[in-house]
């Protein structure tokens, strides 16, 4: 889900003609290099090797990528909440509107897709026994994302405190991971926890909200003002 979510929030910063291509090739790239790492054994059963010491604390290259992943999604997410509450407005077909380079989302996807996903490999290529069996479940996961991404793309940007929420969200993932990468586990379950009882009371009140009704003054207030 938090795949999902970084994709839809960089997806947003293109023109609406290209975002679901954005989505779909983003995606595609996600699975590709997912793959390529449960495939590179070797290489990656070598990133939990010391690289070395940092204040008595052993430093690998997975950690290493952690602590870099984390600060650049700490980055990213700080950024697009100051761009949203403090920024300046744009009409959202704007000529004035700052687009992202369709190549530079796509690169940002890729790497984030790494980070997020470096964890899980290493500990499927540490079980591994059907390598095969992993690929096709990686393909039908990235298969239900991106059936899912547009929907979900689209509930984002049509509900403001859904996408600061979301951006919010990336910012707890950004400080796990660099916990992780500090050896500091944090357990992924409270902040899945916290995030889905956050989004489910503001799903409760936009319905209430949506059926919220104006207040209308009866005839006798309004025959009252007019005397």
């Amino acid at each position: 889900i938090d795949n999902i979510i970084f994709i839809s929030i960089l997806v947003g910063r293109l023109p609406k003609h290209q975002r679901q291509r954005a989505r779909i090739q983003g995606l595609a790239l996600a699975m590709i290099t997912r793959i390529a790492l449960l495939l590179s054994l070797a290489w990656v059963m070598r990133l939990t090797t010391p690289f070395f010491t940092l204040l008595e604390q052993e430093i690998s290259g997975r950690d290493l990528i952690l602590l870099l992943g984390g600060l650049f999604l700490l980055y990213k997410s700080s950024q697009e909440i100051w761009e949203n509450l403090e920024g300046e407005v744009h009409d959202e077909d704007s000529a004035s509107k700052p687009a992202g380079s369709y190549v530079a989302v796509l690169g940002q996807i890729a790497i984030l897709d790494i980070i997020f996903s470096l964890d899980s490999v290493i500990t499927a290529v540490g079980m591994a026994k059907h390598i095969e069996v992993m690929v096709i479940a990686i393909v039908v996961a990235v298969g239900v994302m991106m059936f899912a991404a547009k929907a979900i793309g689209e509930f984002v940007e049509r509900h403001p405190s859904i996408k600061m929420l979301a951006l919010s969200f990336l910012t707890l993932v950004g400080v796990a991971l660099i916990g992780e990468g500090l050896d500091m586990h944090i357990p992924k379950g409270y902040i899945y926890f916290a995030m889905a009882f956050s989004v489910t009371v503001e799903l409760i009140n936009i319905r209430v909200r949506r059926r919220s009704r104006p207040v209308h003054l009866n005839k006798s207030s309004q025959v009252t003002q007019a005397d």
